[in-house]
């Protein structure tokens, strides 16, 4: 399975694909709904709606931003046909709700209530259908890329971890090939002892790909063998960049200095602090326009539930970029003397989160009043989300590379919150440190956008919220 590198983040072409098709079957939609509801009169259409195209493609682009926001794009999805065909209606829920806005605002773009309900039923069937044909497809291997690991030792063991069939749905593992002189980790039915150069094994295997995962490249490393099978047209690849555009984060097991020198990435320029800064102003006005009703509503709901003298809004020093302290603002979703024994994780069914708390912290209301962090240039609208002094200090210590998630500024939604859900432990915070390192390598205004499309889903499905 194809990708190609957009703005620095990996996208799969068959998904890229799937999305122009389903694109153009919104489009067809509009086209054939107002055929159908002018079947008499089709002649006088653009009389009685106006031209169709520009119609045509409001429409689509609503929908196809609202199936992003349900995910259904990731090629990490695991839910089968039933679990696709929920994520899509919701995704028509959503983006009906933001074409009737957008039609309320902007009456003239409106295509009547006949058209539109035609319109949708005809798109989901289609769609529906596309996406039935394409579970069957994407998991035949004629549209995998077909890999071959160079090494069978511990580095090589990792891909072991991809045991789900979603976890394997853009490439197919041949095989390890020993390498003499290094302890075998994996299992030796999976082993290819080569008895003939690499290149001839690769072209009779028909690779597609050569992924290095040699425990020491110091000793019996292959290097002219490698470049006959580069000059192949066979592409190599180092463990660690294969897992990091197959998985979407950096695997700290692998990683090491000099593949964070070499690497592309980590880029910095005045010109793009300066486009993030007014997308963070942009983005963050425009959702306060829209939410602050809600603020006032929750904020009458924390008094009216712990008294009018209780506070409303809980400062915390938080770590930002550089390491640089400043304090958070969250509408208080625990009991006033919730930290009276000292810092400490949430946990699940925090008995300190009250009856209020419980409900915006399930929706992320309590963490709206961060967008004045991000005015204030505390924070981003997208980041790695900002811990506590306390547990940095300990984290820095415990975990590789954990400062490194501090080069950027922290956000109020991220990469890693998408990814992996609420963390309560050192191990949860290694394994959202690998998802923040591929933001902080690879983060573009493009991901940005993606990743605050896609925060929908984790706001409706409640997803790691504790």
């Amino acid at each position: 399975m194809a990708t190609i590198r957009f703005f620095k983040h990996y996208i799969r072409v068959p998904y890229l694909m799937l999305g122009i098709f389903e694109f153009l079957i919104l489009l067809a939609a509009v086209y054939a709904a107002a055929h159908l509801r002018y079947f008499d009169h089709i002649q006088h259409i653009p009389r009685y709606i106006g031209p169709l195209l520009p119609r045509a493609l409001t429409f689509a682009s609503f929908m196809i931003l609202a199936m992003i926001a349900m995910g259904l794009y990731q090629s990490q999805l695991r839910e089968g046909l039933p679990g696709i065909l929920l994520r899509l209606s919701v995704s028509f829920i959503v983006g009906t709700v933001g074409l009737s806005i957008l039609f309320y605002l902007f009456p003239a773009i409106f295509f009547g209530r006949g058209v539109l309900s035609i319109a949708l039923f005809i798109s989901f069937i289609g769609i529906s259908a596309a996406r039935a044909v394409f579970l069957q497809v994407v998991d035949e291997s004629l549209l995998k890329r077909r890999v071959l690991v160079l090494g069978a030792g511990e580095r090589a063991d990792h891909f072991s971890r991809l045991r789900r069939r979603s976890d394997q749905r853009g490439f197919q593992i041949l095989g390890f090939i020993h390498i003499q002189g290094e302890k075998d980790a994996v299992d030796s039915s999976r082993i290819i002892q080569l008895d003939r150069p690499l290149v001839e094994k690769c072209l009779e295997l028909e690779v597609d790909e050569i992924v290095v995962a040699v425990n020491d490249r110091r000793k019996n490393f292959p290097v002219h063998e490698l470049l006959d099978c580069k000059l192949n047209g066979i592409d190599v690849v180092d463990a660690l960049t294969f897992f990091e555009r197959e998985t979407g984060k950096v695997m700290l097991e692998l990683l090491s200095p000099s593949w964070l020198i070499f690497s592309d990435g980590f880029g910095r320029s005045s010109l793009r602090s300066t486009l993030e800064r007014g997308f963070d102003i942009t983005i963050s006005a425009i959702i306060l326009i829209f939410v602050w009703p809600l603020l006032a509503i929750t904020m009458l709901a924390i008094l009216i539930e712990d008294g009018f003298r209780a506070p409303i809004l809980y400062r915390q020093v938080r770590v930002g970029q550089e390491g640089k302290p400043f304090q958070v603002l969250k509408l208080r979703s625990m009991s006033v003397n919730a930290e009276k024994d000292g810092a400490q994780w949430a946990q699940k069914n925090d008995s300190r989160v009250t009856r209020v708390g419980s409900i915006i912290r399930k929706l992320r209301i309590d963490e709206l009043p961060q967008i004045y962090n991000i005015l204030r240039g505390d924070m981003s609208f997208v980041g790695p989300r900002p811990e506590r002094p306390e547990f940095v200090t300990h984290l820095s210590e415990s975990i590789p590379y954990y400062d490194e998630r501090h080069r950027v500024k922290p956000g109020l939604a991220g990469w890693a919150q998408l990814n992996y859900p609420y963390g309560s432990s050192d191990k949860d915070a290694a394994e959202k440190l690998q998802f923040d390192l591929y933001y902080v390598k690879n983060h573009s205004l493009i991901l940005d956008l993606l990743i605050i499309i896609q925060t929908v889903e984790v706001v409706l499905f409640g997803k790691g919220a504790r």
